[in-house]
């Protein structure tokens, strides 16, 4: 009976509430779903004629653009592959925040504002049309079909975005339930929430779980705290965004719930990106999604290196998003997948540029060299790194069972022998780490710039 419900909202429900909706997801899905095994080479040159399209509509129909391709003496026209895309300066979050109404297209339909929540320090509100939506929607339903589930199958959903938790009006509760969806919020990790995040997590008994790695992977160690078995629910797989996921978080979830974890990458701004496949590849939504890697003054780097992401979404033209900056770090892969796909790999992502920490003689290193400082001490419930300045990086600890004063002067200890002697280590005992405002968990924040 679930199987056949699972195909009824597959097959009928959602395509004809997405089509209410005005938005092209089943088609693009479709679409997305037989491009995935075209060759590489056959990816590059269908985005190759898009990116033609989009760049010569931008250039005719948003002043934005009109204007800055004038400048720079860029012809639209003679664009033949992304590596024209270099001629272009990198879009910023703060020239949009200036240029909003001037990069809405004069032939935009409805438009839908949104805004991210600022993690990186740097809030922002801009708009989207029904074409990015179908987009992205569908992008994400072609990677959730990677592993064998499908919009219909039971699904938890541990969430924070206030655009999510502040629509739970009678008829989003209605299609919640008729898609098998259950929303649990980010934004307060209680010992009593997460005991009731269990009982609403057993009673569901989800096929697929989805949620920030660090909310998926704080319910299971309550999960294991408490001797509450969630190995026996029937998870196919457990997807996470919107962080970084660590090792130990992704063997954690994947023992606790006995299921694969799946990396995506992505955000409300800059799109569906990239999502993991069941042989261990992040790839790349290329149909849409243009990718590059750049260096510190915006110059692009080889398939390899390390560099900033920077993303073109191709279906944006309503309010277009060319080369711009995500903040994050990450590597491009250059080998094909083994799963036979041809899309191109994103073959690692390190986070936000502000994931990375400074020491007092300017060595630039990832947060996670102080995150295994205290991940591994014995009596630490939680804990927040934030580094304040070269010479001042404070430590938020909530301290768990058999917690000791001495652990202090270990932390201490630690955090100096990677950023400096001279450094000051302020080691604060809370009650509770408070997420960001987006219920997104950051266990290092960075306020020291890297370059």
């Amino acid at each position: 009976m679930t199987e056949i419900y699972t195909r009824l909202v597959a097959r009928a429900l959602f395509p004809l509430h997405e089509q209410l909706k005005g938005h092209d997801t089943v088609r693009r899905l479709h679409a997305l779903e037989e491009s995935q095994w075209w060759s590489p080479e056959q990816i590059r040159a269908s985005q190759a004629e898009r990116l033609h399209t989009f760049l010569a509509r931008v250039a005719a129909s948003v002043p934005y653009y009109k204007a800055m391709f004038a400048t720079c003496g860029f012809n639209a026209n003679s664009v033949t592959g992304a590596a024209d895309l270099a001629r272009l300066p990198l879009l910023t979050k703060g020239a949009i925040r200036v240029n909003a109404e001037l990069m809405k297209s004069n032939a935009a339909g409805p438009l839908k504002r949104y805004n991210t929540g600022g993690s990186s320090g740097e809030p922002l509100i801009f708009f989207m049309g029904k074409d990015r939506i179908s987009h992205d929607v569908a992008a994400k339903w072609r990677a959730t079909r990677w592993w064998g589930v499908d919009i219909g199958d039971p699904e938890i959903v541990i969430w924070g975005s206030p655009i999510e938790l502040g629509a739970q009006d009678r008829l989003r509760t209605l299609r919640d339930k008729l898609l098998r969806t259950r929303l649990l919020p980010a934004f307060e990790m209680s010992e009593a929430k997460l005991d009731g995040f269990l009982d609403v997590i057993r009673r569901h008994r989800p096929r697929m779980l989805f949620g920030y790695p660090s909310a998926l992977s704080l319910i299971a160690h309550h999960a294991h705290k408490r001797g509450i078995r969630l190995n026996d629910l029937g998870v196919r797989v457990a997807f996470v965004t919107s962080e970084r996921l660590y090792d130990d978080q992704r063997k954690t979830i994947a023992e606790i719930f006995a299921c694969p974890v799946a990396n995506g990458y992505g955000g409300r701004d800059a799109g569906f990106i990239a999502h993991e496949c069941p042989e261990g590849s992040m790839h790349i939504a290329a149909e849409d999604v243009i990718l590059e890697t750049v260096d510190a003054a915006g110059k692009p780097v080889a398939a390899g290196a390390p560099g900033e992401i920077v993303v073109t979404h191709l279906a944006t033209g309503d309010f277009p998003f060319v080369r711009y900056r995500t903040g994050d770090i990450g590597v491009l892969g250059a080998e094909r997948c083994a799963c036979g796909r041809g899309l191109p790999v994103l073959k690692e992502l390190r986070g936000r540029s502000t994931d990375f920490v400074v020491a007092a003689d300017g060595t630039v290193m990832h947060g996670l060299a102080l995150i295994y400082v205290l991940r591994d001490l014995p009596g630490i419930d939680r804990f927040k790194i934030e580094q304040e300045s070269i010479s001042l990086t404070r430590i938020l600890v909530v301290p768990g069972e058999g917690f000791e004063s001495g652990l202090i002067g270990r932390i201490e200890r630690g955090i100096k022998a990677r950023l400096g002697a001279d450094v000051h280590v302020d080691v604060q005992i809370v009650s509770d780490v408070a997420p960001e405002r987006s219920g997104k968990f950051r266990y290092v924040v960075s306020h020291v710039a890297t370059a």
